[in-house]
């Protein structure tokens, strides 16, 4: 699934997983739970399809090449 077709949210925590922030880190930058940024990171993995939060690292430096 392309970056281009997630939601401006999930964009926004992508980022924010590049920046290499945690869950935690995440969750206060949004003003959200800890719980609620865990979905969205759990979300991101399903729906980009990579294995591991590295994954999602990647895809957010390099947003063309495959997970």
């Amino acid at each position: 699934m392309p970056i281009d077709t997630l939601s401006a949210r999930e964009r926004e925590v992508l980022r924010l997983v590049g920046r290499g922030l945690s869950n935690k880190e995440i969750a206060t930058a949004l003003g959200i739970s800890h719980q609620t940024a865990r979905d969205h990171v759990s979300r991101l993995l399903r729906k980009l399809g990579a294995r591991r939060r590295t994954g999602l690292v990647r895809a957010a430096l390099e947003p063309d090449e495959p997970r």
